[in-house]
């Protein structure tokens, strides 16, 4: 079998590594130890630190695993412009990058197993029209409070039920912006990284889809990283999902119903599964529901709510979300 070259980017020490300044020795040494052989791929370290402690901590680390024959490129930013869109597009355009046939991303809480590439890239080797090969994550703090242990409930049925569903099909579903591997020319074919909106993983991922590319999610095959586990980092997480997304379907409703290359079917796929109840019907039901028209019966004696919306419907909800991780 010929065996690709291959990029793996590791992206943005200085949003992840302020909770635990070790957790870059396991992450990158995750990422230097795939199986892979050592003249086919470059491991990428992307930091947009502002940090002059952590920027050296980072580069003492690669330099360390330099030293032991790895290919490692630590490459910094004098600006943070368009954030992680604008590292990404940035670390793509080293000259080193044109050779390589296939990019793997990591956000920089992610470690890897070792066989993560021999369970993905052969996806990509076997079906020329594969553009994106998505694995699931595995959260290792999923029991430190009652927070992460929600945050677990709900990403494991969006894993099976929305992104496995969707792979299974040939539907649509987004890339997660991590734990990923691209085709280069597919990355390339869809206009590479754009930072229009806060979710420019999922802007790729539409815009591949549109130009025809097809997506696969490997539901065993789990990469560990952690979860919010505050308060604040948890709402600016949220903001980030609620927002982006329409925001992204509000800049490209006019393209994807213009698009000639997919079928009238996929269109109504995106339009209105995807992009119409999920990541807006969605939010606003959930927020007018529980915020809204269940406090203001608790607070408004007047106001009488049917046993059925108060409390069947939410616990049918809950059932739901949690039936993808029972215990």
């Amino acid at each position: 079998m010929h065996i690709e070259k291959t990029l793996l980017t590791f992206h943005d020490p200085h949003l992840k590594f302020m909770n635990s300044l070790l957790v870059y020795r396991l992450s990158v040494g995750a990422a230097c130890g795939l199986s892979w052989p050592s003249d086919r791929i470059i491991i990428q370290v992307l930091d947009d630190s502002t940090d002059c402690m952590i920027r050296d901590l980072v580069e003492m680390e690669c330099q360390r695993w330099i030293s032991k024959g790895v290919n490692v490129k630590y490459e910094v930013r004098n600006n943070r412009n368009g954030y992680k869109a604008g590292a990404l597009r940035e670390g793509l355009k080293h000259q080193y990058v044109k050779d390589c046939d296939y990019v793997v991303i990591f956000d920089a809480d992610f470690q890897p197993e070792s066989d993560f590439l021999l369970q993905t890239i052969p996806f990509l080797l076997s079906n020329p029209e594969l553009g994106l090969v998505q694995a699931r994550w595995k959260f290792v703090n999923a029991d430190e409070c009652l927070m992460t242990r929600l945050q677990e409930m709900s990403l494991d049925y969006h894993f099976s039920v929305e992104q496995e569903v969707g792979s299974s099909t040939y539907a649509f579903f987004g890339f997660n912006g991590t734990a990923g591997v691209w085709r280069m020319q597919a990355l390339n074919d869809a206009g590479g990284w754009k930072d229009r909106t806060t979710v420019e993983d999922m802007d790729l991922a539409v815009r591949a889809s549109l130009k025809g590319w097809k997506f696969v999610f490997v539901g065993d095959l789990y990469v560990k990283n952690e979860l919010p586990s505050t308060f604040k980092a948890y709402r600016y997480q949220q903001h980030r999902w609620s927002c982006g997304p329409a925001n992204l379907f509000r800049k490209m409703i006019k393209e994807i119903i213009l698009c000639e290359k997919v079928s009238i079917w996929k269109k109504f796929h995106v339009i209105y599964a995807f992009f119409f109840v999920r990541k807006i019907v969605a939010h606003l039901v959930t927020f007018f529901f529980y915020c809204i028209i269940i406090p203001a019966s608790v607070l408004v004696p007047e106001m009488h709510l049917p046993k059925i919306v108060a409390i069947y419907i939410p616990s049918a909800i809950t059932i739901l979300n949690a039936i993808c991780t029972p215990r």
